[in-house]
């Protein structure tokens, strides 16, 4: 059956070469298989005729039956007709409407024919009528047959070329014929028993045609664990497989690094939450198995702070460490915020990223090779072939962009046996995420803020009260607070965003002319960008005006408001983001969301919902409910939209979680992949590998 189908779609009645081409460019359909994992996004009940008299108020989509009348027509403009059949059923009239050459029409359709109309029923003129209606012939239907029809998700460019969900329809049930025998089952049947799973043949026939929504259901139910459970065997195979095949480094002791400053350089006392993660960190890298863990936290919930007392860890046991973040600007409060915590104490600290040229970065290279260079801080050009360490135990990966596990791999190489690795993430990941965007790492949480921190007070206000903002402005700014106002420049690319940054900050210095202003967005110079930020830091200039480039900005704790202008233009983790550049010192704070008074259902929930919580996971599990796994911050600049075809992380999370338990189980019986009983799966995951899935990134 896998020979069939791998077969060339041309070969389906309805399809042909020029068809062909069209699907394939337009949805990557070139096989049988990938024709029948094309899903149904929607199923409509065709198995109810509605008499006219029945028709009422707003209906969903119907099919009626009856005879065409008679025909009307009314002109549009050169060649362009407004066509009009009068259809009745005995019971009542409806009219059926299309606006396009009127030949086209009365050549297709008959008077006093019997024809099923099937389409949405709208009233002009009192009378109910049907744009566009798909029409056929009562003897070319089976009604007792037809059950739910499925729709398909069609491109422009498909229905250009007059390939519309009907077609695709079709041409599947076409192929469902040629499929005389039964699918193959690709699940062993001690998972479909036990879990109640239909079998792949009865799923993936009820998938497209359906009788009833319950078929429907099993159909899906089947199809998205299976899904979830390859993609979850894949991961927890790699994992266990790595754990075993890869030792790490055993750092054995603490000592002079990490004990002089944990008495003489630490700021404040750590949180609970923060010494049970070191706690965690220390036992992995004492245990002689390579670290591989996820670190999640809040914005300001002293992330840095951990990974900075692990990269002493390593320092105490003669090894290097290095610190990786996603842009330069980062790379760079990196290096400013670990050189202030390790004020005093004897430790070279040098940085890597495009910035550093010529003689200096000779410098950095040379002493990152012969070890003077302690820990090395900077962008992905630390992975890069000319950078050669001379003895690397730890790396820090500040996330903010995924770093998967080839590049993982690649930094493996620059030492004789991995690095433990810490990844660190600000973006709170829901739980079903991370365990599909990070399945081979283990997880900790920083789930409490420093003390002395108050949760930063969130209003919503329409921009037709910017008056009273204002007033509230000049109040902190009196009290000798500090505020961010921000732009919604989403791409730095759009003029009328950059005129909207200028505008508004020259209106703010009319509005403010006994206040010092600072403006930064991301087309300045980045000296000049620095110079600006630094005035704001230490206090020269009340008001930071700027764009997002303060979402992952310096830490100002005198800066108690945030307001963001047009914040319907943000996704949730962006406004969370940016409401974390405050927050950060003993006093009260607030963030101000402004917003037209019009606003969307959605846009009006994202609000709410950060009106209403400053858990970041909280957060994080709305906005991937609201938008979707690939819409996430970071995951569709790697990729990580999945490429799944029927399951959704974000409202599965049960299957999710049950696919991982499955696999886990399976792996824990057979961790070399060698039982008879368990042949089927990893022959179904090695033909798997072979597609057009992005594997690498999901393992």
């Amino acid at each position: 059956m896998y020979s069939l189908l791998q077969q060339d779609i041309k070969y389906i009645p309805g399809v042909g070469p020029r068809r062909k081409e069209i699907l394939q460019k337009e949805l990557g359909i070139s096989t049988f298989g990938d024709l029948l994992e094309y899903y149904p996004y929607k199923y409509v009940d065709r198995s109810k005729v509605y008499r006219i008299n029945e028709l009422s108020g707003e209906m969903p989509f119907v099919q009626i039956s009856g005879k065409i009348l008679s025909f009307e027509e009314f002109d549009m403009g050169p060649r362009k007709k407004r066509v009009v059949a009068h259809v009745s059923d005995g019971t009542g009239v409806v009219d059926l409407v299309w606006f396009v050459r009127a030949q086209r029409i009365s050549s297709s359709y008959k008077v006093n024919t019997d024809y099923i109309i099937f389409g949405k029923p709208t009233v002009y003129n009192g009378r109910y009528q049907f744009a566009h209606p798909e029409i056929e012939k009562v003897q070319d239907l089976n009604l007792s047959e037809m059950g739910m029809q499925p729709y398909y998700v069609t491109t422009e460019k498909m229905k250009k070329a007059g390939i519309t969900s009907r077609t695709i329809e079709k041409i599947i049930k076409s192929l469902l014929e040629l499929l005389k025998n039964p699918l193959e089952e690709t699940l062993p049947a001690f998972i479909t028993n036990r879990l109640r799973l239909v079998s792949r043949d009865t799923a993936m026939r009820n998938i497209h045609y359906p009788k009833t929504p319950q078929q429907a259901d099993y159909a899906r139910q089947r199809l998205k664990f299976e899904e979830l459970f390859y993609v979850q065997l894949n991961i927890v195979r790699y994992a266990s497989d790595h754990r075993r095949k890869y030792r790490g480094y055993i750092f054995q002791h603490v000592g002079d690094y990490f004990n002089t400053f944990y008495r003489n350089n630490l700021p404040f006392a750590l949180t609970e939450a923060q010494k049970r993660v070191i706690r965690e960190i220390r036992k992995d890298t004492g245990s002689g198995r390579q670290m591989n863990r996820l670190l999640q936290g809040d914005v300001g919930s002293g992330k840095t702070l951990v990974a900075l007392m692990s990269m002493l860890i390593a320092l105490d046991n003669q090894y290097q460490a290095c610190i990786m973040a996603p842009t330069e600007i980062l790379a760079e409060q990196h290096l400013a915020t670990i050189r202030e915590f390790l004020k005093g104490m004897d430790i070279r600290v040098e940085l890597l990223t495009g910035i550093v040229k010529g003689k200096r970065r000779q410098q950095v290279l040379d002493g990152v090779l012969n070890g003077s260079v302690q820990i090395l801080v900077g962008t992905h050009a630390i992975i890069e072939d000319t950078v050669q360490f001379n003895r690397l135990g730890m790396v820090v990966i500040d996330e903010q962009h995924r770093f998967g596990v080839a590049q993982r791999a690649k930094l493996w190489s620059k030492s004789a046996n991995p690095p433990h690795i810490l990844v660190m993430t600000a973006t709170p990941i829901p739980r079903t995420l991370a365990m599909t965007l990070y399945g081979d790492l283990d997880v900790s949480v920083i789930d409490e803020l420093p003390p002395g921190r108050k949760p930063v007070v969130t209003v919503h206000q329409y921009d037709n009260r910017i008056a009273s903002l204002y007033d509230g402005i000049r109040k902190q700014v009196r009290q000798g607070r500090q505020v961010y106002i921000v732009f919604p420049l989403i791409k730095e690319s759009e003029k009328s965003d950059m005129k909207n940054l200028e505008d508004g900050y020259n209106a703010l210095l009319e509005v403010f002319p006994e206040f010092r202003l600072s403006k930064v967005h991301g087309q300045m110079k980045p000296a000049e960008k620095e110079a600006e930020m630094q005035r704001f830091v230490r206090g020269e200039t009340q008001i930071l005006v700027a764009t997002t480039v303060i979402e992952v900005g310096v830490n100002v704790p005198n800066a108690s408001v945030m307001v963001i202008l047009d914040a319907q233009r943000f996704g949730l983790s962006q406004l969370h983001q940016l409401r974390g550049r405050v927050g950060r010192g003993a006093d009260q704070s607030f963030c101000i969301l402004v917003t037209k008074p019009q606003l969307s259902k959605e846009t009006r929930m994202r609000i709410d919902i950060m009106c209403d919580t400053n858990d970041g996971f909280r957060i994080a599990e709305a906005d991937l409910k609201l938008r979707g796994p690939g819409d996430l911050e970071g995951t569709q600049q790697s990729g990580m939209a999945f490429d799944l075809k029927i399951a959704d992380i974000a409202r599965d999370g049960q299957l999710v979680q049950l696919a991982r338990d499955e696999a886990q189980r399976i792996i824990e019986d057979d961790p070399d992949c060698v039982k008879h009983e368990y042949q089927l799966l990893w022959q179904r995951l090695a033909a798997l590998k072979k597609t057009n899935i992005n594997w690498a990134s999901i393992s």
